[in-house]
């Protein structure tokens, strides 16, 4: 089973709990404007790895794993695009006794495999884009009903989850669209962590190498009062 994979990380301190090996698969469905992989759109490209090639890599990463309670995080792209390989890698990984998690949006509709893979995930940082439908087509080109779908089977499967919103100016930080998004989260009974995060700009030069004009070029970082507004609407005290 070979799986394409953008690029590794092999000391990741914000994608989950503990020190995280990072993988970042390649291909996603998502257009997101703000996107700072811009690189790791395109389906079928990337490096092909074996699954053993990838538990070699992160066995020799184990020792400050398991000092710091970490483990392995797969993100992307959308790594549900590749679901089979990660089942194979997953089950590979709890014979070390490796913490499981993926990095997703969600895009896609449960199959079989996601629910398989599932089984063997300990934890699901989901990027909740909008959620407002039509604002989610137009700032990632894709309706929100799979990611908020997902979100609910995530609940509903005690799968644990950490809730993401990026934070855009002039796109996510509408007061009434975050209070829906605080609604909705707080409908969900496995979620143990909520992140803002701030927009920026440093993935720009990724669409600039690629010969692509960067859609958010006006777009500035929100100012500390406006994350600090979103903060105390999303995540409960």
């Amino acid at each position: 089973m070979r799986g394409y994979i953008h690029s590794f990380e092999t000391f990741g301190t914000v994608d989950g709990p503990g020190i995280r090996f990072v993988a970042f698969m390649q291909g996603c469905l998502l257009k997101c404007k703000y996107c700072h992989n811009r690189d790791t759109w395109q389906v079928g490209s990337g490096q092909q790895y074996e699954v053993q090639e990838v538990i070699d890599k992160i066995l020799k990463c184990k020792p400050y794993i398991d000092s710091s309670n970490g483990g392995v995080t797969i993100s992307g792209g959308e790594p549900l695009l590749q679901s089979k390989f990660l089942i194979e890698l997953f089950k590979e990984l709890k014979k070390h006794d490796i913490h499981t998690a993926i990095d997703t949006a969600g895009s896609l509709q449960i199959n079989e495999d996601i629910e398989e893979l599932l089984k063997y995930t300990d934890l699901v940082i989901l990027d909740i884009k909008h959620i407002d439908d039509k604002k989610c087509i137009n700032l990632t080109g894709m309706s929100n009903k799979n990611e908020l779908d997902f979100a609910k089977y995530c609940s509903e499967k005690s799968i644990k989850m950490w809730i993401r919103q990026v934070l855009v100016p002039g796109y996510t930080d509408d007061e009434e669209d975050l209070k829906k998004t605080g609604e909705f989260i707080d409908s969900l009974k496995t979620v143990e962590k909520v992140e803002v995060l701030p927009y920026h700009d440093l993935g720009k030069f990724k669409w600039t190498e690629l010969g692509l004009e960067y859609p958010l070029e006006k777009v500035k970082s929100p100012t500390e009062e406006q994350i600090k507004k979103a903060e105390e609407i999303l995540i409960k005290k």
